[in-house]
């Protein structure tokens, strides 16, 4: 899995007025949660952009003044209008203890149904995983090869390897759409 480097600094002051101003210098307030105590500190918003604003999903290398920390992204909160970020929860990572964490779908194959002139609509982009972290996978492969016309493929179709599934089973991952045209040809036959 991809490491992103994220360096820190600890926060002194905690509170609104704290966090407005370093969101003011272009520094993003966070905390790490999961070790023996919460570490809060800020960050500069620019090392972000490999980790939150791209599809694939990476561990984070937190360097807090000098003490290193391997975690993931817990949750990130953006503003409602202008989008900017305003905080970041981080999990630290433990090799004994399974973390739940959200992996890309990666479809494989070529689907008949696609072929026929069906659409491919993506229904769930991620997955939610519990694993060890040494288990976490970067993507996780469905198979499409065999999706007609009309039919979905569901979680429950894909196979886990040192990995759970949290996602309910019965939801479908991706469909092919029949278009309009190909629904009047067929109606007319």
């Amino acid at each position: 899995m991809k490491s992103v480097e994220i360096i820190g600094f600890k926060r002194a002051n905690l509170g609104k007025t704290e966090a407005k101003r370093l969101r003011e210098e272009s520094m993003v307030p966070c905390v790490l949660y999961g070790g023996t105590e919460q570490v809060h500190f800020h960050a500069p918003m620019i090392l972000f952009r490999d980790l939150l604003y791209t599809p694939e999903v990476a561990t984070v290398k937190l360097n807090v003044e000098g003490t290193e920390y391997n975690a993931i992204v817990q949750a990130a909160q953006f503003h409602p209008v202008n989008e900017v970020l305003l905080h970041v929860d981080f999990l630290e990572l433990r090799e004994d203890k399974e973390v739940k964490f959200e992996v890309p779908v990666r479809f494989v194959g070529v689907s008949p149904g696609v072929l026929a002139g069906g659409k491919l609509v993506t229904k769930l982009r991620k997955l939610k995983v519990k694993a060890l972290p040494a288990n976490l996978p970067d993507f996780i492969d469905v198979d499409i090869s065999d999706l007609e016309l009309g039919r979905s493929v569901k979680v429950n179709r894909i196979q886990p390897a040192n990995y759970v599934i949290l996602t309910n089973p019965a939801s479908p991952v991706a469909t092919v759409a029949i278009p309009r045209a190909l629904k009047q040809q067929q109606n007319e036959r």
